[in-house]
């Protein structure tokens, strides 16, 4: 059974049990079954569902686009190595045991997931309008303000970059396939693992502050400690497995910060709680906006274009991976149409060693990873062969059209220091630059909405939790 039928199970399965268990102790909040149509028509709840195939849609191009600009774009994960040191590996090394990967694993993808669309579903049935708008909305737009991080701010994930650092998780045999296919493995800055649960949580916390209530008399109280529960594992799990950094955390919850504040002060107009959603727009007031939000949009695609011009200034300089004592790690190259090529070179840094090459298909390679980590004895006889002697450069041409490809690497040396850094450049003859940066403009605006909001929010001196458009207060 692969991934996606397991999250299929598992939606079908715990989304009523959970709605049931949380509504115990007040079963008048529960929806009765003869009235769900009448309220998902009424409420327009099928945006909602709308709302989620966009957001599908939206990380498939990103995803496509990812691989084709990195020429340009490279990583800073020896930036944030040279913050952080290799403190994950600490923990990995403390805390690892079988029984503990085993649960993480199926914890970070499956419970990720199903929290994600649970959430929407158990405040439909609830009868909760405001926040059922809200994390639908949470899922979307965090997703959507990440995508400029992803495309042009890249961190390769702990295990492809800390020698001695195991990919828990990458190289587990029945989930490589899935995130070979959906994860690019260099979207380490923020974590959205830690961005869309704090999202839920700073929504849920803000909504129920204005309302002046307090968490505890909430009547989603009980939910709310849920997701705190889940958010806080998320935030172990990502160190432990070797996928995230720690700076991912706090910029993580920075990233759902502004999407939960986006959302909050946004949703009462789309709601028309206040009159028309255009109700109180004036040409002074779009030329504002204009100008403020226009000027911290323009200023962050100007860090952008920086920070392009350093790593494309640098590409003879750039380490991709490193490989400690009998490491493997791999890199992938994403699927593209027939009659196209990606040009790759895998370029050994060491001096003395010779390292080792396999170019495999992505579901050819699952027999060599099916204990949970690389077996290279049996990875080298699965594809292509090849050997890179020292400070020596392999050139492949990879011309599979509709599958995913691995280029596996691996450092056969058993002497404890003996690290070996490899840079790994891929061609794929495509100018998509100009896709990204529009990709990444919702980002940057909705940025510069959050600050121009919270400081006319100071200017009249209200709270900065306050949701009610501006032509409330001022008729106040």
């Amino acid at each position: 059974m692969d991934p996606y039928a397991v999250m299929m199970g598992l939606i079908l399965i715990l989304t009523p049990i959970i709605c049931w268990f949380f509504t115990l102790h007040d079963k008048e909040m529960r929806t009765p079954m003869g009235q769900w149509a009448s309220v998902i028509h009424d409420q327009r709840f099928y945006l909602h569902a709308m709302g989620y195939i966009v957001i599908i849609r939206w990380k498939a191009i990103t995803d496509k686009l990812n691989e084709p600009i990195k020429m340009e774009t490279g990583h800073w994960t020896s930036l944030v190595q040279s913050i952080e040191g290799n403190l994950t590996l600490h923990i990995q090394n403390f805390f690892e045991n079988e029984a503990l990967t085993s649960f993480l694993n199926f914890h970070y993808l499956f419970i990720y997931l199903f929290l994600i669309y649970v959430t929407t579903v158990y405040y439909a049935y609830t009868g909760d309008r405001d926040m059922t708008d809200k994390v639908t909305l949470n899922y979307l737009l965090i997703y959507a303000i990440a995508v400029p991080y992803y495309l042009f701010f890249n961190v390769e994930v702990t295990s492809s970059w800390i020698p001695g650092m195991d990919a828990l998780l990458y190289h587990e045999g029945w989930y490589s396939v899935f995130y070979a296919l959906h994860d690019p493995l260099d979207n380490s800055v923020p974590s959205l693992h830690v961005a869309i649960p704090f999202g839920i949580i700073l929504l849920n916390w803000l909504h129920v502050r204005e309302q002046g209530g307090t968490m505890k008399e909430w009547k989603h109280y009980r939910y709310h400690i849920f997701v705190c529960i889940n958010t806080l594992l998320f935030m172990f799990t990502i160190l432990y497995l070797g996928i995230h950094w720690i700076i991912d955390i706090p910029l993580g919850m920075l990233v759902g910060a502004v999407g939960a504040l986006f959302i909050h002060h946004l949703q009462p107009r789309l709601r028309n709680d206040h009159g028309g959603f255009f109700k109180g727009f004036t040409t002074q007031k779009v030329r504002k906006h204009i100008l403020v939000e226009g000027v911290v949009t323009l200023a962050m695609v100007t860090l952008i274009i920086m920070a392009v011009n350093v790593q494309s200034s640098t590409v003879g300089d750039r380490v991709s991976y490193q490989l400690g004592p009998e490491d493997s790690t791999f890199e992938i190259i994403q699927k593209f149409a027939p009659g196209e090529s990606v040009d790759t070179t895998v370029t050994n840094l060491h001096q003395d060693i010779t390292i080792e090459v396999v170019v495999v298909i992505v579901e050819s390679a699952v027999p060599a990873m099916e204990e949970g980590s690389i077996d290279w004895s049996i990875m080298k006889t699965l594809g292509e062969y090849y050997t890179v002697a020292p400070n020596s450069t392999l050139a492949l041409e990879v011309d599979s059209p509709k599958v995913y490809t691995l280029v596996v690497m691996h450092n056969p040396s058993t002497v404890e220091e003996d690290v070996v850094q490899v840079r790994v450049l891929n061609d794929y003859h495509q100018d998509v630059m100009w896709m990204a940066l529009l990709l990444s403009l919702p980002s940057l605006w909705i940025t510069g909405f959050v600050f121009h909001r919270l400081k006319r929010l100071n200017n009249f001196g209200r709270s900065w939790i306050d949701s009610t458009p501006s032509h409330v207060w001022e008729s106040e």
